[in-house]
This record gives C-alpha cells, structure tokens and sequence, in this order.
C-alpha cells in the first residue's frame, strides 16, 4: 500500500454500522457561531492528535489556526500491527503520509521533537524552535516503565527483545524473529498489568503467533505470561480460542508477572518459574507519554494524567488538553477511544474560544476488533455516556459483544479500520 493512500469514503459507508466514529453532542457545533481567532498547537500526530486537529479546523470554520507537532514523518497504526506478526499484513499496509491532512483542512505541520513546555507564558520549546498557544493539545500516547525491568530499557537489547507495542521497525524485527526460529521452537511474551495500551492486544498477538505457527511451524509453542489475574478483554473468546483452536500451541499463564530477563540466554524469571525462550516479546508496563511528563501533567507516583472529561483540559495545568492513552480512565486505551475524545475536546475548545460552555453531556461509542487467525476476528463495543455526578464517563446502554469469531467479523475489522484511518487522515 502507496504511502499517501487516498480513500474512497464509499468503500467505507458499507460497514459503517460495525465501525462508526460518531460523537453525539447537544450543543450543535456545526452551526456554531464563528469563534474568535485562536492558535491550538497539537503535541503528538497520532490517532488522537491528527483527529483533534482536523476537528478543529471543521468545527471552527477554519478560524483556529492549528499547528501540529509531530516527531515522525509518517503515520503507522498499531491497530491491525498484530496481523504483521501473523504474516498476513506488511507494515507498509498500515503506514500512510499526512499530505491529505494537512492539505483538505489547511493544517499547519512542524517534524520535530517538544523539549520543553511553558505553561505559564504558554510557549512549546522544540528541538529547532518554539511555538506560542492559546491552548494546547497534547496527545502523546504511552510511554514505558522501565523502572522493575531495567535491563530492557536500552535501545540495543531491544533489537533482540522488542515490545513491538508501538507499530513500527520492532513489529518487522519481531516478525523477522519469528521467521528465524526453527519449528519446535517457544516464543515466550508477557501481558502487563493493567491498565496499558489496547487491553485485548496481547491475545490477540499470541493468536496471531500461534496461527503463524499452526500453518508453518506446528511444533512451536506460545506461552503467555499475564501478570493480571485472568485475560483482561474478551476473556470467554480468547479462552475458547486458546483451549479450542490452538490447543497445544498456547499456554496461558495468569498471575505470572515477570520479576527478572536475562537478556543473553532470553530467560524470563516469574515468582514461580524460570522460563527460557527463543523469541522472546516483554510488553513493558505503561504510563502517560513523555510529553505529559514533560508537562508535568501527572502527579508524583501517579502515572496517568487526570483530566475534565467535558473539556479533557488537564486538572494540574490550565490551558493544556489531553487526549488519548495517556488519559486517567477506568476506559479502553483504544485508537477507537481516542478519535472520540478528540472530538469532544475539538468542539469544546471551539465553544470555549466562542465564549460558550462546552457540551454538558458526551456520548460516545468504542469499537474494537481482534483477529484470532488471518481472517477471523471478533469485537466488543460499548456506549459512553457523562456522569454529571462522577464527573466521568460510564458505560452506557448499547454494544456488546460476538458470539464467536468469523470470518464475516474479520471484514466488519477491515472495513472499520479503513474508516477509522479516513476518518482521522484525510
């Protein structure tokens, strides 16, 4: 796939019941008044910050004047990256230029990386210059703990241990991995505990191994070691799927947090054994995005960043927005989540520069596939409404979950992704 795909948005409206983006809001923000002139600078160009600047420029009639900075050149979506590791997509199938974006919607762009945040003179220091805001969105995703694991921390060791959970050159590494080992093999990986990015990701990578192994490699192994008590996200389908369709590939292993790797011999020690591995994939623990802690939108011993759900302007600093995974949420950190905080976020800073109140009561919806082998998948979906006495967003009426997978699901997971990369890339 080119690079600077173009979409056809009726590709995308056949299955639009299964992958639909929608926010509902009461205020009305297509026929808003034209606010005042304003500059967002939007730290971070992932699902979340390409979605909330595009909204921006839609919803303000294109009287905010928006700035995004971004660190890499090109977009690569993690959701689908488990697919690479399966052999059924390449990474070029889910990596895709910004032209579209910046063109359609007069979007100004900066490829450079945020040292440094002013919050009070309300200035962004960069590596070749600084940004002055009004407000800023900052939408840096998640970054790694490496303080239990810090033998992994370093880039070289990740060249022979990659997280791979965060798409890109790791997920070609892993995959090449995976090739390279020899049939009768154990590829040894871990789930963190929660919360963390995508809950259901890392089942859905030990299917995507153990079908590459099934077809290619039947006397391989899978052990998946979860420091959480049970599977986290979908856990009645994985279970299935791990006991039934990949009987005597998966081992699942709950509560076995890691507490050592030797990084020479690829072992991994847990309270209760000692497990050595040929290809080997530690999933780090997570917290908010460097950005955030740069910002100093996070407490001391606290690693998520509290926010104003009706504004997701930070609790710690005015003035700033986050958006995403770096969120403090009982929620999914999901790329279908963060489109959607986007958007309430985008049309509540065009209310706030119009000198209006935000919208009193969000709602929203999270779709989220996993593929179990190369063409059948399964999803869960949920409706998120505002409590105005919590203060947060709760589940709602409405989603639910597959029965089991298929291959009909596997084209619904197609058919949302396209969407969700149109909906936020062009």
């Amino acid at each position: 796939m080119n690079n600077t795909n173009q979409f056809n948005r009726r590709d995308f409206i056949k299955l639009a019941g299964a992958a639909s983006a929608l926010v509902v809001s009461n205020s009305g923000f297509a026929r808003a008044t034209k606010p005042p002139i304003g500059r967002v600078v939007v730290i971070g160009g992932g699902y979340a910050g390409a979605t909330v600047a595009k909204y921006l420029r839609l919803w303000s009639l294109g009287s905010i004047e928006v700035l995004v900075v971004e660190h890499n050149s090109q977009f690569v979506s993690c959701p689908l990256s488990n697919l690479v590791l399966g052999g059924s997509k390449s990474i070029n199938d889910l990596t895709f230029g910004y032209d579209a974006l910046k063109s359609n919607h007069g979007i100004k762009w900066v490829q450079d990386t945020v040292t440094a945040i002013d919050a009070s003179a309300k200035k962004v220091t960069m590596l070749r210059g600084e940004l002055s805001y009004d407000r800023l969105v900052v939408a840096p995703g998640v970054d790694f703990n490496y303080d239990t694991l810090p033998m992994l921390a370093s880039a070289e060791v990740q060249q022979q241990i990659p997280h791979a959970w965060k798409a890109g050159w790791q997920t070609v590494n892993l995959r090449k991995q995976l090739e390279a080992m020899p049939d009768g093999g154990v590829f040894v990986m871990n789930v963190p505990k929660a919360p963390y990015r995508c809950p259901p990701g890392p089942y859905e990578r030990a299917c995507q191994v153990a079908s590459y192994f099934k077809a290619h490699k039947p006397k391989s192994k899978v052990i998946v070691l979860d420091a959480n008590a049970e599977i986290i996200s979908k856990k009645g389908l994985f279970t299935k799927v791990f006991n039934e369709t990949y009987a005597g590939i998966v081992d699942y292993r709950p509560d076995n947090a890691i507490t050592g790797v030797d990084v020479v011999t690829k072992t991994l020690s847990t309270d209760f054994d000692k497990i050595k591995a040929d290809v080997l994939n530690v999933i780090p623990p997570q917290r908010a995005g460097k950005i955030a802690q740069i910002a100093n939108l996070t407490e001391k011993d606290y690693p998520w960043c509290d926010i104003n759900f009706l504004t997701y302007e930070s609790k710690l600093v005015p003035n700033i927005h986050v958006l995403g995974d770096s969120v403090a949420a009982g929620l999914p950190k999901s790329a279908h989540m963060a489109t959607n905080q986007a958007k309430v976020c985008a049309n509540a800073i065009v209310q706030l520069f119009a000198g209006q109140a935000p919208d009193p009561a969000p709602v929203f919806a999270n779709t989220c596939y996993s593929y179990v082998t190369d063409k059948s998948a399964m999803h869960v979906a949920n409706v998120y409404r505002y409590d105005e006495g919590k203060k947060i967003m709760v589940s709602a009426e409405g989603g639910g979950v597959s029965m089991s997978p298929s291959e009909k699901e596997g084209a619904y997971a197609v058919a949302w992704a396209q969407n969700i990369w149109a909906d936020t890339l062009t």
